[in-house]
């Protein structure tokens, strides 16, 4: 049953995504900017839409807290054991720029962790989607899938470090200024779990405000791929725990790495 509902949020996921294509080919999107100065577009809505209207034919009985329905209240909210979680438009600020890295996010959350997911970047032709009992997957502009898992990697070369190409701070060069040798991939969006999944990079120590629709479906990703997902201190990154959806600041990394 899990693998059927894989697929069909494999499916919603691309057709959100031909939605918000419609706009960004047009090169030009109507945007708003909403109460804490992030951007929302037409495509950010379309995508919600069919979404929300996909996930209700799919699985009516799970409720759905979307970017953009973020009115659902705690007191809702704090009775679900398991919801879907989602973002129609990760990276609106990419999507804005034109340069592709942008993502639609679909995420199951059951007892305040992510189950299963897809990431999808329709711009790029990249699905990535992941349950954690079947494992991560991965498929390109081929249509050939690969099952991602992280293997080890002696680092006798640059660490790679994956970094927000809209979000720089300070921190994350103080982070960077501990290695004696790295390199710095930049990055938009929940693709940043993504790459760090495929063994492309491997960390990814987030410093600035996320919130838990920018990250549910990208840490299932990498999660079943073998990677590491916590907060700097080391204790899980948790879903609905609280009344307020923003995280702590976390690090995503292959934990096979090994030293030398």
């Amino acid at each position: 049953m899990s693998e059927i509902i894989l697929q069909g949020i494999v499916a919603i996921a691309e057709q959100a995504g031909e939605a918000i294509m419609t706009f960004y080919r047009q090169g030009e999107t109507q945007t708003w900017t909403k109460k804490d100065d992030s951007p929302i577009t037409e495509a950010d809505l379309a995508a919600h839409k069919v979404i929300v209207a996909g996930l209700a034919e799919l699985t009516p009985e799970i409720p759905v807290l979307s970017e953009e329905s973020d009115s659902i209240t705690w007191q809702q909210r704090q009775q679900w054991q398991r919801y879907w979680l989602v973002d129609p438009l990760d990276g609106t600020k990419e999507f804005i720029k034109q340069n592709g890295e942008f993502t639609v996010n679909i995420a199951l959350i059951e007892n305040n962790q992510p189950t299963m997911a897809v990431v999808y970047a329709p711009a790029l032709n990249k699905t990535y989607y992941a349950n954690s009992e079947l494992g991560c997957f991965f498929k390109g502009e081929s249509g050939d899938v690969e099952k991602l898992t992280l293997n080890e990697r002696e680092l006798n070369s640059p660490l790679k470090v994956v970094g927000s190409r809209s979000h720089p701070s300070p921190e994350l060069a103080e982070f960077i200024a501990q290695f004696e040798q790295t390199e710095t991939v930049p990055t938009g969006s929940s693709l940043k779990f993504c790459l760090v999944a495929q063994g492309l990079a491997d960390v990814y120590p987030r410093f600035g405000p996320t919130m838990e629709w920018d990250t549910g479906a990208g840490q299932c990703i990498a999660q079943c791929a073998g990677a590491e997902v916590s907060k700097f201190d080391r204790q899980p990154l948790d879903y609905n725990t609280k009344d307020s959806l923003l995280n702590e600041y976390f690090i995503v990394f292959n934990p096979k790495l090994i030293w030398r």
